[in-house]
């Protein structure tokens, strides 16, 4: 039953930030309707139904936010497009408000942050109104190995709405990809260390942008990886992604990193979008490496993406290979070094009621509560703490200066030089860590369904602060496919 309380003419079903703001400016939608729309739809498909379990807590603020915030453009009119518009944080991003911050751990179930980080305090400058925290792979999927994709401890499983329970929901930020794919608020923000951005949003069937490291602050953000962590938008458009983008995007003085992107960073991301982008676009593929990873559905997928890119004016030029590192195992030990550092920096920051202070604390609370809090071991955590935390040791320095090389170097940058490329494509779920490696940046759009019916969808990469580039290869794409449906929920 229609709750009558809301307005029977907006769509909120794959509405869009334009959408909302037109609907905004003639009168036929008021923040504070929008926000109760998006409360009632998650009450039907998060907590029952279908039980998607994306949100970890609501902003009980959020209703008041939204009023004030439509008083205001009565008087003052939008601050920008975000105005109005509720947005889903992941729940390793502090926010200085009535929620908590845990990383989807027991751990920190009670932590309160300080302070906004620098992107949240950049939303709300924007008038944007933050409905709620998401769940997540506990740790960003940092605590052990063979932890399933979606779960923590402190919030449960996290279920794909294309196949709740059959279909993986990927990557750590999947209660931020599930929650956007099934409209349970307009746009969301994620984190990635390696995949966890790309990963949910081609499961999800959502577009995502993994940004340049340093183009977004990482201040007031649980971390991996201070080499490769970056926050970055989930959206269900790349129109939207990009209007997020830009409003994330800036310097901050707590974050080094970030000084780079002074004159390079973009206000205004939307001005890249091009249905004509992919004329004249010269875009890589390893096509021999990649197409036998993939099952026979997904390798017709890759190739009708690769049909309408050429049709659409691109050349598709086959590569060998994009970095050496594809032919080396698996190397974690730059995470393993700089967890350590990273999380107890940050733990220390946190207000003196919370008695986690170190990883050590992390992982002797974990041990003391070992029923509820180590369904699947905390291997990674272990090895980490057995680091010294200093940064010094010469495997740390080894492995981060041949993934600098080998990422960047002889990687990305050479293979975009020798054959003056635009992006380089990848299929999905492959590829995505040589960018993170590199801290360059990626976007998925989605590319179709496989024959179960779990979606699929494209990366395509590029060098260091070449979203734009990205934004209108990844729009035009979009365009010319049209290949995101909805979920159908019950």
């Amino acid at each position: 039953m229609m709750n009558p309380l809301l307005p029977k003419i907006f769509q909120l079903e794959e509405t869009t930030i334009n959408n909302i703001q037109e609907a905004f400016q003639n009168g036929n939608l008021t923040s504070k309707e929008l926000v109760c729309m998006y409360m009632e739809r998650i009450s039907l498909y998060d907590g029952q139904g279908p039980g998607l379990n994306t949100i970890l807590e609501l902003n009980p603020d959020s209703i008041h936010i939204a009023e004030a915030l439509d008083e205001e453009r009565k008087r003052k009119g939008a601050r920008s497009p975000l105005h109005g518009i509720p947005v889903l944080i992941k729940d390793n991003i502090d926010t200085n408000d009535k929620m908590h911050t845990s990383a989807g751990s027991l751990a920190l179930k009670n932590a309160y942050a300080a302070r906004d980080a620098f992107i949240v305090k950049k939303l709300r400058e924007a008038g944007a109104v933050i409905l709620g925290k998401t769940n997540m792979t506990e740790w960003a999927n940092f605590m052990t190995e063979n932890m399933t994709n979606g779960y923590s401890s402190r919030g449960g499983q996290v279920l794909n709405p294309y196949g709740p329970g059959t279909f993986d929901v990927s990557g750590s930020s999947s209660g931020s990809g599930a929650a956007i794919a099934a409209n349970l608020a307009t746009v969301a923000v994620g984190t990635e260390t390696s995949g966890s951005i790309l990963c949910p949003s081609y499961a999800n069937n959502i577009v995502g942008i993994k940004p340049t490291v340093g183009l977004l602050s990482r201040a007031g953000i649980i971390p991996i990886s201070n080499s490769q962590d970056t926050a970055g938008p989930m959206a269900r458009t790349v129109t939207d992604a990009a209007i997020l983008l830009g409003i994330l995007a800036g310097a901050d003085e707590e974050d080094p990193a970030t000084l780079k992107s002074i004159e390079k960073a973009k206000n205004d991301y939307t001005a890249y979008l091009d249905k004509g982008g992919l004329k004249g676009a010269r875009i890589g593929f390893a096509k021999k490496r990649y197409l036998k990873m993939l099952s026979n559905s997904q390798q017709q997928i890759m190739e009708n993406a690769i049909s309408i890119m050429e049709q659409r004016g691109a050349t598709i030029i086959e590569l060998n290979e994009t970095s050496p590192l594809e032919h080396e195992e698996g190397d974690y030990a730059v995470l393993l070094y700089e967890f350590k550092s990273g999380i107890n920096d940050y733990l220390k920051r946190l207000h003196p009621s919370v008695c986690i202070r170190t990883l050590n604390d992390i992982i002797q609370f974990n041990k003391d509560n070992a029923k509820d809090c180590l369904k699947f071991g905390q291997t990674l955590l272990l090895e980490s703490e057995q680091t010294s935390g200093t940064l010094t040791e010469p495997e740390y320095i080894k492995s981060r200066l041949n993934q600098i090389v080998k990422a960047q170097k002889l990687g990305i940058d050479k293979v975009i030089e020798e054959h003056q490329l635009d992006s380089i494509l990848y299929p999905g779920e492959f590829g995505y860590e040589i960018g993170a490696k590199a801290g360059y940046p990626s976007i998925t759009v989605p590319a179709g369904f496989d024959d179960a019916g779990a979606p699929y969808g494209i990366i395509l990469t590029g060098r260091a602060f070449s979203e734009p580039t990205l934004i209108r290869l990844g729009y035009a794409f979009e365009q010319a496919s049209l290949f995101r449906k909805p979920p159908v929920l019950e």
